[in-house]
């Protein structure tokens, strides 16, 4: 659920409340009755890197994962390529 931020306009009063996305927003400050004001704040939530791709941040399983898978590629392009170095040299 989304926390989001209060200030009364008679009191000053400045605080957070948890509610759901499809609550009524709050209108009466509990300390004087004056009226509130819904804040717009910044997130504490940042995204680092290229993009938002499983592969920027992974797991140690999902990381584990994807070296095997590129081992196993390496694997599979060294063999075609010593295929299409026989088949030239006949």
């Amino acid at each position: 659920m989304p926390i989001y931020e209060y200030k009364c306009t008679s009191c000053n009063d400045q605080f957070e409340v948890t509610q759901k996305i499809t609550d009524d927003p709050l209108s009466t400050c509990e300390h004087c009755g004056g009226e509130l004001k819904r804040l717009i704040t910044n997130t504490s939530f940042v995204l680092k890197g290229s993009g938002w791709y499983v592969t920027d941040y992974p797991s140690p399983e999902r990381k584990k994962a994807m070296e095997e898978a590129k081992k196993a590629t390496e694997g599979t392009k060294k063999q075609d390529d010593r295929k299409k170095e026989a088949v030239g040299s006949k």
